[in-house]
């Protein structure tokens, strides 16, 4: 992915060679997929692939070429409406909850309008000078992220559209790559990395492309704290599920109680058993899952309820953030084609998107994108928390220390699961780990 440090020059041999890798990585998932898998929405959160398609398409016609190609006429101008997600300022978006009952246009169609886009998208590089190139690429970057960004969704989607067959369809069956690392895998147990008070650092660096819920980096006092060095696993979590941890309302915040009764929860999303070993529905269709890899698919209630039932608590975001500061951002992201959580030593990225119990919110002196793409993250703050760390659907070149995702607390279609941490006493003697000052 480009990155445009302050000042920096743009290469437009690299900006056109970025560009055609995401648009055709997009592409490339499509193809384990039947014209059939793409139309449908199984629940309002769910988008269907056809809509993905389209809508990171729009994008770069909303966003970019409307704005620096002059004269530009939209392919369709009811694509403005329908491919449109949430920018009001741009009209009313058509209603999420019903992409899955328009049939028209047609996957076909779709591509058609995705490779006119392109083909513009690659003549305004082509053409720029150099000062425009340079406003161009910034807005290109946002597009290409943002397409990455849907790239992890189409995959979420898929799978939640193939859990309901009753055919139970495979998307891509599991690989070589797996096996091997399942053999590679730590021997020891989990356990817990401690942590003095001090005050740190948060937030992405000036330089490079960051979401505008990054910044401003700042500083914030976090408190001593133990942090789990790798996700809950899938045994962790059954021996939670076994004791009986969806019945018991001791465990729970009241809402996610009442979700938990509400929809009849016993397990996380796709668990098919709960015994030994536990059976799932994955993108590799129904498995059993290894015990050693992280739980995924659980809610921000689940996490927290099984927390408490382990004397535990999630971490906060900023404690999550200082105990991962040394460690490289690599691990079973998208590029190991697994497309899996893996069993792990101590890991940090991939895997599972990681819950934590901080609240989406700015950052003191945050500043929202300029224009439409002020309405890209801010006016989410409210009501969700932070997820940190990506999935083996993220890209890794679009993972950041200082990455923010964010959900709603009843969500858990997601790859995400969690690790637990704990509180210090504030007089208690501790060693600092993994780079905190001692």
């Amino acid at each position: 992915m480009t990155t445009l440090p302050t000042g920096a020059r743009v290469s437009r041999e690299r900006l056109l060679e970025d560009y055609a890798l995401v648009r055709m990585r997009t592409m490339a998932l499509c193809d384990p997929l039947e014209i059939e898998d793409m139309v449908v929405q199984t629940m309002p959160d769910v988008s269907p692939t056809k809509w993905h398609l389209a809508h990171v398409s729009w994008f770069f016609e909303a966003v970019v070429l409307s704005r620096f190609v002059p004269g530009y006429e939209p392919v369709d101008p009811a694509y403005h409406e329908l491919f449109n997600s949430y920018y009001q300022a741009l009209g009313a978006p058509y209603p999420r909850d019903k992409r899955g009952l328009v049939s028209r246009p047609t996957v076909r169609d779709v591509i058609a309008y995705r490779e006119t886009v392109d083909s513009a998208v690659r003549r305004l590089i082509e053409d720029s000078d150099e000062a425009l190139l340079n406003e161009v690429a910034s807005l290109l970057e946002i597009g290409m992220s943002h397409e990455e960004q849907h790239q992890e969704l189409l995959l979420m989607d898929v799978l939640h559209v193939l859990a309901h067959s009753p055919f139970d369809p495979v998307y891509r069956r599991r690989t070589s790559v797996e096996s091997a690392a399942k053999l590679e895998r730590a021997a020891e147990k989990s356990r817990f990395l401690a942590f003095e008070g001090d005050f740190h650092e948060i937030g992405a660096e000036t330089d490079g492309f960051a979401y505008d819920n990054e910044r401003p980096r700042h500083v914030a006092r976090v408190e001593a704290f133990e942090i789990a060095d790798r996700p809950v696993s899938v045994a962790d979590y059954r021996a939670f599920v076994e004791d009986g941890g969806y019945a018991r309302p001791e465990f729970w915040l009241a809402d996610g109680w009442d979700v938990v009764q509400r929809n009849g929860w016993r397990a996380p999303e796709y668990w098919r058993t709960t015994g030994t070993p536990v059976q799932a529905m994955s993108l590799a269709g129904v498995r059993e899952l290894d015990d050693d890899e992280p739980v995924c698919h659980v809610s921000y209630y689940e996490a927290d309820a099984y927390a408490r039932w382990a004397g535990c608590r999630l971490p906060t975001e900023f404690e999550w953030e200082c105990a991962s500061r040394d460690v490289p951002v690599d691990g079973n992201l998208f590029e190991s084609g697994v497309l899996h959580p893996l069993p792990s030593g101590p890991s940090w990225f991939g895997d599972v998107w990681e819950w934590t119990s901080s609240p989406y919110a700015a950052y003191p002196g945050f500043v929202p994108f300029e224009g439409l793409l002020g309405e890209y993250n801010g006016k989410f703050m409210v009501n969700q928390f932070v997820l940190r760390g990506g999935c083996f659907a993220t890209p890794k070149g679009h993972l950041r220390r200082s990455y923010r995702n964010f959900y709603y607390p009843h969500q858990r279609w997601m790859f995400a699961g969690f690790r637990l941490a704990k509180t210090v006493a504030p007089d208690a003697s501790r060693v600092a780990l993994l780079g905190a000052r001692a």
